[in-house]
C-alpha cells in the first residue's frame, strides 16, 4: 500500500499480518489494532502525548525487575488484571471467587502445623487473629490434603521482602487441611497499605487523580491435584478502603468478619472463613488417526 491515509491506516496494518500466523494471534492483534487506532481517533491524540506515553512505558521498564513488575501495577490501577482474572476464573459451580495474586507472593513458604503462628516479629499496636475454616468441594464435602499458602503485610504496611527489619518469610506460611477439611493459623489483623507509587504507576495514579491504598486483607492460595487452584484474598470487614480499593479486587463474598476472641483464647480476634474448590477440568487425549 503506497498511499496510507487516516481512513485506511487501520485496514492497512491489519492486512499486513501474514496469512500463516496462528488464528489466536490474528484475533488478538486485529482487535488490538482496531481499538488502539479507535482510541487515538476518539481522543484526537497528539504527537507529544503519544511520545510521552512511550516515555512513560520506558520508565515503567526501567524500574521493573524480577522483584517488581511495574506493568502489572499499571494493569492493576487500570482494573485490567482484575478483569482478566474474572474472565479466566468465572464462577460456574458455586466455588469460591478468586482475585488477583498481587506482587508479593513468595514460593515455598515455611510448612507449619495446623494452628501455628506465622508471626515472627512483634509489632506494637497489632492485634493477633486466629483464622480458621474448612475447605469444601462444590457439593459441600470436606477436602483433605489441600495445601494453603497464606501471606499478609505487617502493621507498618510492608511485606517482609520490602522491609529489611522483618525476618525472612515473616507473616507467611503453608498449611494442609486435615481429614475434616479444616485449616487454622494465627496471624495479625492486616493493615491497609499503599501499592508502590514511586515509579510509573505512581505517575499514572496522579494523572487519574486516584489514591494508592489497598484495604487490609490476607492472601490465600489453595491447591491440590484434581482441583482448580484458587488464588484469593480475604478482606477485613472493618478495614478502611473497602469501597475504594486502588486495584479494584474487593468482592462481597471475600469479606470476612474479625470478631473478639472468646475468654481464654490465645489471640485477640478470631475469623472463620470457608473455601469451596471446583474440580479441575479433565484433559482428554485424542488419538491420532
Amino acid at each position: 500500500m503506497r498511499n496510507v491515509t487516516i481512513d485506511n491506516i487501520t485496514d492497512v496494518v491489519i492486512n499486513a499480518m501474514s496469512p500463516d500466523i496462528a488464528p489466536r494471534n490474528r484475533q488478538i492483534m486485529t482487535s488490538l489494532i482496531k481499538h488502539l487506532h479507535g482510541f487515538a481517533r476518539e481522543v484526537d491524540l497528539t504527537f507529544p502525548e503519544w511520545l510521552e506515553a512511550c516515555e512513560f512505558m520506558r520508565r515503567a521498564g526501567d524500574i521493573s525487575d524480577d522483584k517488581r513488575n511495574e506493568f502489572i501495577l499499571i494493569c492493576d490501577i487500570l482494573g485490567l488484571e482484575v478483569l482478566v482474572d474474572m474472565q479466566d476464573h468465572r464462577v460456574t459451580d458455586g466455588e469460591s471467587e478468586s482475585t488477583v495474586l498481587g506482587p508479593f507472593y513468595r514460593e515455598n513458604p515455611p510448612v507449619l502445623p495446623k494452628g501455628a503462628s506465622i508471626i515472627q516479629k512483634h509489632f506494637d499496636n497489632s492485634q493477633t487473629v486466629r483464622v480458621s475454616g474448612r475447605v469444601l468441594d462444590t457439593a459441600g464435602r470436606p477436602i483433605e490434603g489441600v495445601t494453603i499458602d497464606v501471606w499478609e503485610d505487617a502493621p507498618n504496611g510492608l511485606y517482609e521482602q520490602q522491609d529489611p527489619d522483618q525476618p525472612d518469610y515473616n507473616l507467611r506460611g503453608r498449611f494442609v487441611t486435615d481429614a475434616n477439611g479444616e485449616y487454622a493459623f494465627v496471624g495479625i489483623r492486616p493493615e491497609p497499605y499503599p501499592i508502590p507509587y514511586d515509579g510509573a504507576a505512581g505517575e499514572l495514579l496522579n494523572y487519574m487523580g486516584h489514591h494508592p491504598w489497598r484495604p487490609g486483607h490476607i492472601h490465600f492460595m489453595l491447591f491440590k491435584d484434581g482441583y482448580q487452584t484458587l488464588i484469593s484474598q480475604i478482606f477485613d470487614a472493618d478495614t478502611k478502603y473497602l469501597d475504594k480499593d486502588s486495584v479494584f479486587a474487593v468482592k462481597e463474598s471475600l469479606i470476612g468478619q474479625m470478631r473478639p476472641a472468646p475468654a481464654g483464647a490465645d489471640t485477640e480476634l478470631v475469623m472463620d472463613f470457608d473455601f469451596r474448590l471446583k474440580k479441575a477440568v479433565a484433559k482428554t487425549l485424542i488419538a491420532a488417526e
